[in-house]
């Protein structure tokens, strides 16, 4: 099996190599900037329900659906079974001619709306897993070309361990343990790594403790700045249009930092009769010179059961019309692939 997997890497990378639009990373390739011109159009093309299965057929999958190749490939990284580099993840979105864009997801199991007292805050801003996020950023350094990482995704919501809710409204608990990492990841001179903040568009709870900007480490720290909106994500959820939500979460994302590029790390609606509008607004606002700062979105290419027995429908060909509506915009070339790298 070892040797067949091998096999499939090396055509893969063989093919990705001789294809349009394939990009080629060296080990001097570190920050991703922003593209001179337009927006890149990175995914999560369907990795499962663990959100880490990452595979050559999922990827080509994706491309061959949409028409067009993802700039990055986001994943889940989560810590059940400790904190390890994934590195065949990551090197076969590389192989792929993608950058892979990796979610720190300190977490023992999938239980949400409470807190993880193995991975807390405060025990990994006070050093207790420097062993393990030590190995990390050395393997990480290792892999040599550009990454993408993001902690604790969604801080601001209230349903994941690590959100302000849990840390008994004191989002500077996070900011520790986020800023904590990073330092461990310069000491070992992991310099190929581009630092994502990424909240969610409206936080919840609403109290002033929970601001956006409050749990940001820094300028100093981090290189990208972004966010998760969605539409309806279950059969039961109330119809919100894309329209009425963006310019205010736009806002107050823009506000954390004047400085850093902006993107939508995450975006999707689940299927109805106007999902093919919600998208077709979407791209619209996105292209809106008053949100310029936008440099970046990924779509959530996914489906999954709800508890209450129902489906949620997100993949963008959950109806022919919606996959039809996204290929459409997609294919502007305004939304490309071609990241603009630092080198260093």
């Amino acid at each position: 099996m070892k040797l067949l997997n091998f096999i499939y890497l090396f055509l893969f990378a063989l093919t990705a190599a001789c294809s349009p639009g394939s990009q080629h990373f060296s080990a001097n390739h570190k920050k991703i900037l922003p593209p001179d011109y337009g927006i890149y159009n990175g995914a999560f093309p369907d990795m499962g329900s663990t959100e880490d299965s990452v595979t050559f057929a999922r990827l080509k999958a994706f491309e061959n659906l949409t028409g067009k190749k993802p700039a990055w490939v986001y994943f889940s990284d989560n810590w059940f079974s400790g904190i390890k580099f994934p590195v065949q993840k990551a090197e076969i979105i590389r192989s792929y001619g993608s950058v892979p864009f990796i979610r720190l997801m300190p977490r023992k199991d999938f239980h949400e709306n409470n807190s993880d007292p193995f991975y807390s805050l405060k025990k990994i801003a006070d050093g207790n897993f420097d062993g393990e996020l030590t190995e990390y950023a050395n393997d990480v350094k290792k892999f040599g070309g550009p990454v993408m990482i993001e902690f604790g995704t969604e801080m601001n919501g209230d349903w994941f361990p690590w959100s302000g809710v849990y840390s008994n409204g004191n989002p500077g608990i996070f900011k520790n343990a986020y800023i904590h990492i990073i330092e461990i990841f310069r000491k070992q001179k992991a310099e190929n790594v581009t630092w994502v903040f990424h909240v969610n568009y409206d936080s919840s709870p609403k109290e002033n403790w929970n601001r956006m900007s409050d749990y940001y480490p820094g300028d100093e720290y981090i290189d990208w700045i972004g966010m998760s909106i969605y539409g309806a994500q279950h059969p039961n959820d109330e119809w919100v249009n894309i329209s009425g939500i963006f310019e205010t979460a736009y806002k107050e994302l823009a506000a954390v930092s004047v400085n850093k590029p902006l993107a939508v790390f995450e975006f999707g609606v689940i299927e109805n009769k106007l999902k093919p509008e919600w998208i077709k607004d979407f791209f619209s606002i996105i292209k809106d010179k008053k949100f310029s700062r936008i440099k970046g979105i990924s779509y959530w290419h996914s489906n999954w059961d709800n508890q209450d027995g129902s489906y949620s429908f997100m993949r963008i060909d959950s109806s022919p019309e919606s996959l039809e509506e996204y290929k459409k915009n997609i294919s502007d070339n305004f939304f490309h692939n071609q990241i603009n790298l630092k080198e260093q």
